[in-house]
């Protein structure tokens, strides 16, 4: 292969190079050699959590209303919603009602039935007590069994006890509904609610 002779200009910028640079000592090109007698350095040591912590803190900032071990639950229970749910009733009396001091008028017991069966019964003994003047009535849905099937899909526990609400909540009921509330364990505990109702107008 014939070898291309450089231009003038190439020669001019190679001679540049070359001026500016230092020639290395053979001893520079050797690879090291291992020694087996020189001491090893000691092993960096690895920095402790509250160090990393305060680290991650300085670059990205402090997290804000993070509790250390808190899961990642999406969405609160359907007893947790009903309980910080603003009181629409009297206090002392709704004080009375989640302490099972008072005596529910009326009691509908939808344990055991389809969606389907429970929605219509729900919605006709609601109406039917605040015609003739209940004020209090138990809505006992049972606490749910266990039917996941390991599908794809996860299956609620309690279908109903979550669905209950939701049906109070909207009409026809929610003109007569006044305030919903978990039961207390003499009266089903978990597995039943207190249906507070409007006074007749």
């Amino acid at each position: 292969m014939k070898r291309r002779r450089l231009s003038k200009e190439d020669r001019e910028l190679w001679e540049r190079v070359t001026a500016k640079t230092e020639r290395m000592a053979k001893s520079d090109l050797e690879p090291a050699r291992f020694d087996p007698d020189a001491s090893m350095p000691a092993p960096a040591r690895r920095p402790d959590q509250k160090t990393l912590r305060k680290s991650r803190e300085t670059l990205l900032g402090k997290p804000k209303g993070q509790r250390p071990g808190k899961g990642h639950d999406l969405m609160p229970s359907i007893q947790d919603q009903l309980r910080k749910s603003p009181v629409q009733m009297d206090r002392k009396t709704h004080g009375k009602l989640t302490r099972g001091k008072l005596r529910p008028e009326g009691k509908i017991d939808l344990h055991g039935m389809t969606l389907d069966r429970a929605h219509p019964a729900l919605t006709g003994f609601v109406l039917k007590a605040h015609a003739q003047g209940k004020r209090l009535i138990l809505v006992v849905t049972g606490k749910g069994k266990q039917r996941d099937e390991g599908g794809p899909i996860p299956v609620r526990l309690g279908v109903l006890r979550h669905q209950v609400p939701q049906w109070l909540q909207m009409p026809p009921l929610s003109s007569v509904v006044l305030q919903i509330t978990p039961a207390h364990i003499s009266h089903g505990g978990g597995g039943a609610y207190y249906v507070y109702l409007r006074r007749q107008r």
